[in-house]
C-alpha cells in the first residue's frame, strides 16, 4: 500500500512539515512495517523557467542553444529536447541540482556554455507509465501562467511523500486513506474527519427501471446508482497527483473517480456504461467455459468457481477482478451505473490468481465493511457531481445480506495486564480504545468496548489485548526479573539435547523450507505414502510438502557446492509429510548431510562412511539405544537415491528407524553422506534409565582374530557371533583390516578383529583369555564355516 501523505492530511491534521520517515518509524513501532519512505519527485534546486532564445547549436544537428530566465538571472543552456522553443515555460534544473539519475554540473557542450538543465517528468523520477506521450518525447510544458523563479514541484501540486507499507494479511482495512488516517489518529490522538458524501438526486427511482439480481451466496451485498450526463474529461490535478503518488496511471475524470474513491475508502467500485446494459445487473457463477472479454481486450475461458456479473443473459464482467470490454466507460459515455459490493474473498482470490491480481482484487481477498460499501458508493456520487456534472438518479438498487452492528466484546484491565505483563491504569486503556475509534464503557470492572465493522481483523478480547499493546507502546513494557527460578521444561527436551549434541559433534544446524517441487518430494524415501501438494502454491519449486528432511539438505549442499564450498556438514530437526489414502500425518526426523572435510577433534579427515555411521552411533549411544541398534545392508529396500552398495538401514530392536549412506552417483557425483532418523518412531522406544560403571582399575588385555569368512557376511554378523561365544569377558571389539586378493579365494575375505577383554574386579590371566579365544574360534568354524588365517 503506497500512502500519499498529502491524501491522508485530508482526513487527520498533521504537521505541515512532517518528517515522513519519522512517521513512517511510528507506523512500524505500533505493527505496520514500510519498505521505502521518501518525496514522490526527490529532486532539488528546480525553478520555473522561460526559454526566451532559441538557436540551433552551430556543431549539431539536434541539440538547441537557449537563454533562459530564472527570474533572478538568464542563463545559456543547452538542451536536445525536440519541444523546446522560444517563450516556453520549462522546469530548470540549476547548477548543482541532485535529480533521480544524478547531479547536474555546468559544463560545456560541443564547444557551448550550459548552465543548468531543462527537464523532462521522467527525469524527475516518475514511472513511464505515468507519461503523456508529450512528457515522454521531450522536456514537460508547464502553462503559460506559470509563475517564473517558483518551485515546479509546488507549482504542478507534487510536493508530496510517499510511504510504502508492506501490511500484513489481516490488516485489509489499511489498504484505504480512511484506514491509514484512523491508525496514524490512534499514534498521534488525532480526530479523524468525515468524508463528504453530500449531493443532490434527481426525482426518479432507480429502481422503477432497473434491476439488481444476486443469484449466488458468493455475494453479500450488491448496490447500484444511476448518474446521468457525465463530462468526460481530464481530471483535477489534486486527483491525478494523489492516484500517482498511491501508484495508480490517471486515465480520465470518470475512471480516476472510481480509483480515488477505492484508495479513500478501501471499497473497490466499477462503473459501467449504461446504454450498453438492459437495465440489469446479475451476479452469478460462471458456466463452465463460458467466454468474456475483459478491458484488457483479452477473451478468458471461465470456470464454475469463477463469479460474474451479467446483464441478465450473459457475463459482462469478472466479479471483483475486472470488468468486462463491452460495457466499458468511453470518452462517448454520457450515463453510467456505479457498482460496489462484497464478493467471496476465497472465490475472488482463486480467480485472480488464474487471471489478474489488481488493486481491487486485493481489496475483497482481504475482507471488506460492509459501512464503506454505501460510503463509497455515495463518495462517488458526490466526486462525479463535482467533476463531471453529473446527475445523480434518486435512490439505490440494492441487495444487502450483510452485518452493520459493531461487534461487542466484553474485557477487563486485569485481561489485559495479565496477557502484557504490564500496569496499565483503567483509564489509559480506555483512552486506547478512544483514539482507535471504539466506543468503551465500563461496569463492575468489565470493559465492554465496541469494534466498528471496519476492523474485520478484530473478533475476541485477544485481538483487543493486542491492540493496548500496540498503541499503548511496546517500548512501555517495563522490563522485570522473573519471580521464580527457571529451569527446562519438559516440552522437546530430548529435542533440544539432540540438537545440543549434534552441535557438540561440530555440524551446522539448518532451518528450511518444508515445500520443495513435487518432482523432489519423495527424494532420499521409499514409503509407499502419497505427496501432499498445496492447491494454491507461490511457486511451482515450492509446492508441495517434503517426505524427507533430507531432501532440504541436498538442496543447501548444492547451493554451497555451486558457491565452490564442499565442506559441509550441516543437521536438521524437522519434520515429513504424509498421506495415506485420507489420513494425513507428520512425523519429527533428524537429518544430516556431510560432504568434503570434517574436522574429527583437531584432526581434518575427508568424510566416508564410516564417519556419519559414527554420527550415527553417537546419537543413538546418547539416547540410550547402545547395543540395540544395528546397520542392516542389501536386506531391506533402500531409497532408490541412496548407493546400493555403500548405504544401510537403522535397525532399532528390529525396526526400521531410519537410513545412512552415500547418495548414489547418478544423482551426486561428489561423495556426499546423509543420515535420517525418524524420531518420533525411535523415541517411543523406551529405553531404561542410564546406568554407569567405574573405569577398571585392572588392565585389559588385546587379542587380534583375523578369519577367512564368505564374502556374504557383513561384520555385523560376524560380530554377533563373536559376543555371543566371548560373554562377560570381552568389553570391546573394532574391525581394523578387510582383506581380498591373493592367498585368498575369490568368493572369500579375510577380516581382522581387535578384541578387548577386561575385568572390573581383577586382571584377566592368560588361561582365561586362551579359553575365550578357542570358545570363539570354534563357534566360528562351527556357525559360519570360518577359518584361522
Amino acid at each position: 500500500m503506497k500512502l500519499s501523505i498529502n491524501f491522508l492530511k485530508d482526513y487527520v491534521d498533521l504537521d505541515k512539515d512532517i518528517d515522513v520517515v519519522k512517521l513512517a518509524e511510528d507506523m512500524t513501532n505500533a505493527g505496520n512495517e514500510y519498505d521505502e519512505a521518501g518525496k514522490l519527485i526527490n529532486a532539488t534546486k528546480l525553478v520555473i523557467a522561460e526559454v526566451v532564445e532559441c538557436k540551433e547549436h552551430p556543431d549539431s544537428d539536434h541539440l538547441h542553444c537557449c537563454k533562459v530566465n530564472t527570474g533572478k538571472e538568464i542563463l545559456n543552456i543547452v538542451c536536445g529536447a525536440p519541444n523546446v522553443r522560444k517563450g516556453l515555460k520549462v522546469i530548470l534544473a540549476l547548477d548543482g541540482a541532485e535529480l533521480p539519475g544524478g547531479t547536474i554540473k555546468r559544463g560545456v557542450i560541443r564547444g557551448e556554455e550550459s548552465n543548468g538543465m531543462i527537464c523532462s517528468i521522467a527525469e524527475l523520477g516518475l514511472e513511464s507509465k505515468f507519461l503523456t506521450e508529450e512528457d515522454k518525447a521531450g522536456i514537460h510544458e508547464l502553462p503559460q501562467d506559470a509563475p517564473i523563479g517558483k518551485d515546479p514541484i509546488a507549482y504542478m501540486k507534487m510536493d508530496d511523500s510517499v510511504i510504502d507499507f508492506d501490511l500484513t494479511a489481516n490488516r485489509g482495512d489499511l489498504l484505504s486513506i480512511l484506514g491509514m488516517a484512523y491508525e496514524v489518529g490512534a499514534i498521534y490522538n488525532k480526530k479523524v474527519k468525515d468524508i463528504d458524501i453530500s449531493h443532490k438526486e434527481n426525482k426518479e427511482d432507480i429502481n422503477d427501471k432497473f434491476k439488481v439480481k444476486v443469484n449466488t451466496d458468493n455475494c453479500s451485498i450488491f448496490l447500484s446508482k444511476k448518474v446521468k450526463n457525465v463530462e468526460i474529461k481530464e481530471s483535477p490535478a489534486f486527483i491525478k497527483n494523489r492516484l500517482i503518488a498511491s501508484g495508480i496511471r490517471p486515465i480520465n475524470n470518470v475512471v480516476d473517480i472510481s480509483n480515488y474513491v477505492m484508495l479513500e475508502t478501501g471499497q473497490p467500485l466499477h462503473f459501467y456504461d449504461a446504454d450498453c446494459l438492459k437495465d440489469c445487473l446479475e451476479v452469478r457463477m460462471a458456466k463452465e467455459g463460458e467466454k468474456l472479454t475483459t478491458l484488457d481486450s483479452i477473451e478468458r475461458t471461465l470456470k464454475s468457481e469463477d463469479i460474474v456479473i451479467s446483464d441478465g443473459t450473459k457475463a459482462i464482467g469478472l466479479a471483483g477482478v475486472m470488468g468486462g470490454l463491452e460495457t466499458e466507460i468511453t470518452d462517448k459515455t454520457k450515463n453510467i451505473i456505479i457498482e460496489a459490493a462484497i464478493f467471496d474473498s476465497v472465490k475472488i482470490r482463486r480467480t485472480s490468481n488464474a487471471i489478474l491480481r489488481s488493486e481491487a482484487s486485493n481489496r475483497f481477498e482481504k475482507g471488506l465493511d460492509s459501512n464503506r460499501t454505501y460510503m463509497a458508493i455515495e463518495r462517488s456520487c458526490h466526486l462525479l457531481e463535482k467533476y463531471a456534472n453529473a446527475e445523480i438518479v434518486g435512490e439505490i438498487a440494492k441487495y444487502d445480506t450483510t452485518e452493520k452492528d459493531d461487534k461487542v466484546i466484553d474485557i477487563t484491565a486485569k485481561n489485559i495486564n495479565e496477557i502484557l505483563g504490564m500496569e496499565i491504569p483503567e483509564k489509559d486503556i480506555l483512552d486506547v480504545f478512544e483514539r482507535l475509534g471504539f466506543k468503551a464503557t465500563v461496569r463492575n470492572d468489565v470493559i465492554t468496548v465496541s469494534v466498528p465493522r471496519r476492523r474485520i481483523d478484530i473478533a475476541i478480547k485477544e485481538d483487543l489485548i493486542e491492540e493496548v499493546g500496540r498503541i499503548y507502546g511496546v517500548n512501555n513494557i517495563k522490563g522485570k526479573l522473573p519471580d521464580i527460578l527457571p529451569k527446562m521444561g519438559s516440552y522437546d527436551k530430548v529435542l533440544r539435547q539432540v540438537r545440543n549434541k549434534m552441535v557438540d559433534l561440530g555440524l551446522n544446524e539448518t532451518l528450511s523450507y518444508i515445500l520443495v517441487p513435487d518432482t523432489d518430494a519423495k527424494m532420499f524415501t521409499a514409503d509407499d505414502y502419497e505427496t501432499v501438494k498445496l492447491l494454491d502454491p507461490l511457486s511451482k519449486d515450492k509446492n508441495t510438502l517434503r517426505h524427507s528432511v533430507s531432501i532440504a539438505l541436498y538442496k543447501i549442499y548444492e547451493y554451497n557446492k555451486a558457491r565452490n564450498n564442499k565442506d559441509v556438514s550441516i543437521f536438521e530437526i524437522g519434520k515429513s509429510f504424509q498421506k495415506q489414502g485420507e489420513e494425513y500425518s507428520e512425523t519429527q526426523k533428524l537429518a544430516a548431510l556431510m560432504a568434503g572435510e570434517y574436522y574429527l577433534g583437531i584432526e581434518k579427515r575427508k568424510v566416508d562412511f564410516y564417519i556419519i555411521k559414527g554420527i550415527a552411533e553417537e546419537i543413538l549411544d546418547y539416547l540410550g539405544y547402545n547395543g540395540r541398534y544395528s546397520f542392516i545392508k542389501g536386506k531391506e529396500k533402500l531409497p532408490k537415491d541412496m548407493h546400493p552398495g555403500q548405504s544401510a538401514i537403522i535397525s532399532v530392536n528390529n525396526d526400521n528407524v531410519g537410513i545412512i549412506g552415500k547418495v548414489h552417483p547418478e544423482i551426486e557425483l561428489e561423495d556426499v553422506y546423509i543420515l535420517e532418523i525418524d524420531l518420533d518412531k525411535l523415541l517411543a522406544k523406551k529405553v531404561s534409565k542410564m546406568k554407569y560403571k567405574e573405569i577398571s582399575k585392572f588392565p585389559s588385555i588385546k587379542k587380534d582374530l583375523a578369519i577367512v569368512v564368505d564374502k556374504k557376511l557383513s561384520a555385523q554378523e560376524i560380530s554377533v557371533k563373536i559376543k555371543k561365544y566371548a560373554g562377560s569377558l570381552l568389553d570391546s571389539q573394532e574391525v581394523f583390516d578387510i582383506y581380498t586378493g591373493k592367498g585368498i579365494d575369490d568368493d572369500k575375505k579375510s577380516i581382522a578383529f581387535s578384541l578387548t577383554f577386561a575385568k572390573q574386579d581383577r586382571t584377566l590371566t592368560d588361561e582365561e583369555i586362551n579359553e575365550v579365544m578357542n570358545k570363539i574360534i570354534a563357534g566360528l568354524e562351527k556357525d559360519i564355516k570360518a577359518e584361522l588365517r
